[in-house]
């Protein structure tokens, strides 16, 4: 008991510690690059807006939505129309956030930039969902890869760590290393901190565990002595799906560690079910696919997600807080502290690289199945795919989905 005191009393003087380091952090100046990347946000947000606007008052004018809506199918037309608002909620953001560079405001650039983050992702989907692999999808994503930098930049926890590099409490962390409790987050706001870093390797270690997961429960339940590929990605055995959950489950849940069972079972229940059934709209929508199937089972919604697989998401989330979350942060305090960040920046380009390329298979499998590959036109990625990954392959490395383009929603 004594013990306890003493950790929780050395966490409070940490977080304190932290706090201040912090309040230092935020009155630390820019860079010129950052101010300058903060002018072009501000002049880029505004005519971007104005842009927005003319475009959808000419569009008006023109008296052309009796023959789009007549062309698309309401579900494109749905996710159009989402992406075109959001897209004019970024280009305020990319306002507030170029004032907030230009001011110096680091926490709160840092909250802004995650919020776009998250919205340039949404956009970045509808988009792919609608035309699939495009020109257009490729400054959405440096936009997203610069915004990422500066909030690690901006972040003020990150940038303790950066300055832990460089001044006398190197020892101190590398102790912090040494116990494992290198990334808790010693303000009380949660279990670990919700940088990049940990939330990266997350992903990474859920990859990989609930993909062997998936194929137990396939031999054990599904199809008894059967081994499947459940694979998500082209390289490596990664299943981005429990990635992905797991980094939204440690998102939502951090916050409620050591609060009541029943109300983080709801929440991972919730959160969990939500999530399978987007997924499974994405890949449908997107490229025709059903990677799961449901119908007929107690209380599933649409076929996509059930009764019994969101109380197993609740169970996950009580089982992910309570058990998984501090033996994730020991593995990955692993990682040297010296090299956390130079490892994690290759990993992280690597793992980018793999996404990307499943992505662009999976449109070119879509457009072979669907007659609208233009082979004579196609671009070096489509090409490169083409003569990889055939739809033997595709059928080989993904064999629990079927595709079948006619359920797509895609404009063209």
């Amino acid at each position: 008991m004594a013990e306890e005191t003493n950790v929780k009393n050395e966490l409070e003087g940490k977080g304190k510690a932290v706090k201040q380091t912090e309040e230092w952090n935020e009155k630390k100046r820019y860079p010129w690059f950052l101010r300058l990347y903060g002018v072009l946000c501000v002049i880029g947000g505004v005519s971007t807006l104005v842009e927005f606007v003319r475009g959808i008052v000419e569009f008006v004018q023109r008296d052309e939505i009796a023959e789009v809506v007549h062309e698309y199918t309401a579900t494109t037309l749905v996710i159009a129309v989402i992406a075109i608002f959001l897209a004019m909620v970024l280009a305020v953001l990319f306002f507030f956030l170029g004032v907030r560079l230009l001011r110096g405001m680091r926490k709160r650039a840092a909250v802004i930039c995650n919020i776009m983050i998250a919205i340039s992702v949404i956009i970045l989907i509808c988009e792919f969902m609608i035309w699939g692999v495009n020109i257009r999808l490729i400054p959405m994503g440096i936009s997203i890869v610069i915004l990422i930098a500066v909030q690690s930049y901006s972040d003020p926890t990150l940038a303790e760590e950066r300055e832990l590099q460089h001044k006398l409490r190197k020892m101190e962390t590398r102790q912090e290393a040494e116990d494992g409790t290198l990334g808790l987050d010693t303000t009380g706001e949660g279990y670990i901190k919700l940088n990049f870093f940990n939330l990266f390797w997350i992903f990474v270690i859920a990859c990989v565990v609930g993909l062997i997961l998936e194929v137990i429960w396939h031999m054990v339940v599904v199809d008894p002595g059967h081994y499947q590929d459940r694979a998500g990605l082209l390289y490596g055995p990664f299943s981005p799906i429990y990635g992905v959950g797991a980094v939204l489950m440690t998102i939502a849940l951090n916050r409620f560690h050591d609060k009541n069972f029943i109300i983080i079972f709801l929440v991972a229940a919730v959160i969990g079910g939500a999530f399978e059934f987007f997924v499974s709209w994405f890949f449908e929508t997107a490229f025709g696919i059903v990677a799961w199937d449901y119908s007929g089972t107690f209380l599933n919604i649409d076929g996509r997600t059930n009764f019994m697989f969101m109380c197993m998401w609740g169970v996950l989330g009580l089982v992910w807080v309570k058990l998984v979350m501090p033996v994730m942060l020991k593995i990955v305090n692993l990682i040297p502290w010296n090299w956390r960040y130079g490892i994690t920046v290759v990993c992280a380009a690597l793992m980018l690289v793999d996404c990307v390329l499943s992505l662009a298979a999976f449109d070119c499998w879509y457009q072979r199945e669907a007659g609208t590959m233009d082979y004579e036109h196609a671009s070096a990625i489509t090409q490169f795919c083409n003569d990889n990954f055939d739809n033997e392959f595709m059928t080989n490395r993904f064999q629990s989905m079927t595709m079948n383009p006619d359920s797509a929603s895609r404009a063209n």
